[in-house]
């Protein structure tokens, strides 16, 4: 793509010489080549990105002037750069729908879907427009997927979810299972599941990471909202509703009916009790722990430990006791 068709796409100003070099990738900029479009957010990156052999750098407005390659100037470098990425990616494969695919009589199939190797599609099922469904996934009973969304290999997503557009489903994610939910018999000490029989909703431009897991809900529905990020190795369970714009990073567990808010943050093997609450833009450190039924609230709070304490305090707490052992 031309430079300057790409910073028009990403509203970026170009400065430097009156050049439009062809702008084939995004690179590092230790990996660049004559193609390759950089980025750089202190002076120092942006040195080391005019003197390397790329293209073309992103920068702040703020970085130095240049001479010697064009810079496109926006607020935002970095996630320029991401955008620039997704711009630049190369494009799928024609759509194509494989022999071997299974696909059950009245599936609803959208313009330009691509169905790959021994994928399979229930009966009612929907898939939207452009979405790309790859080898040995299945896709249950009256599921609807929305448009340009990609379901990768091995995916499992149960009957009736409801995913919306643009959603991203990593390998071996498990989408719609019954939750964990079980009556105990007091006589006899046996456990009859309660129905799990909800649904599970997933709206617009989620990613989904590899071999994670969510539950249905048990007589409602669990919601994961739109633009939310999920890492791998993931499990939020049944009747949970995770909000909008929510980051949640690799191994944490969300126990059945718990809520997260717009846009916090849980770093890696957070744990959440059952009935917990997160508030709007609360930042859980990683391996944090929130006992059941609790509720953090305070939008930029950090909270760490458990149970989980705003940092201040935790690393106040720690101190402390790292003191009275030094005592003994």
């Amino acid at each position: 793509m031309p430079l300057s068709a790409l910073a028009v796409r990403l509203g970026a100003k170009v400065d430097g010489p009156s050049v439009d070099p062809a702008i084939a990738g995004v690179s590092s900029i230790a990996a660049a080549t004559a193609t390759c479009l950089v980025f750089a957010e202190d002076e120092g990156s942006f040195a080391a990105a005019l003197a390397s052999e790329a293209a073309a750098v992103l920068a702040g407005p703020q970085s130095a002037t240049s001479a010697g390659k064009p810079v496109l100037r926006t607020p935002q470098p970095r996630l320029a750069f991401a955008r620039a990425a997704v711009l630049l990616r190369e494009p799928q494969p024609a759509p194509f729908i494989h022999p071997t695919a299974v696909i059950a009589p009245e599936v609803e199939i959208g313009e330009d879907v691509s169905i790959g190797p021994h994928a399979s599609i229930e009966e009612g099922a929907s898939i939207g427009a452009a979405t790309v469904i790859d080898a040995g996934a299945a896709i249950g009973a009256r599921v609807r997927i929305g448009a340009n969304c990609h379901i990768y290999p091995r995916v499992v997503i149960y009957a009736g979810v409801l995913l919306g557009d643009r959603v991203v489903v990593h390998a071996g994610a498990v989408l719609g299972a019954d939750g964990f939910g079980y009556v105990r018999d007091r006589s006899t000490g046996q456990y009859t599941q309660f129905p799990q029989q909800g649904r599970l909703v997933i709206e617009d431009d989620v990613e989904i990471g590899a071999n994670t897991t969510i539950d249905r809900g048990a007589l409602e529905e669990t919601r994961i909202g739109r633009g939310t990020k999920l890492d791998n190795l993931i499990h939020i369970g049944h009747n949970c509703s995770i909000g909008k714009d929510v980051v949640i990073a690799a191994q944490t567990g969300i126990s059945g009916s718990s809520a997260v808010g717009d846009g916090a943050i849980l770093g890696g093997q957070v744990g959440m009790g059952d009935h917990a609450l997160v508030g709007p833009g609360v930042i859980l450190g990683g391996q944090a722990g929130i006992l059941p039924k609790k509720k953090l609230f305070g939008p930029g709070i950090v909270f760490w430990g458990t149970p989980a304490k705003p940092l201040r305090q935790y690393l106040k707490e720690l101190a402390m006791v790292s003191r009275l052992n030094r005592k003994e």
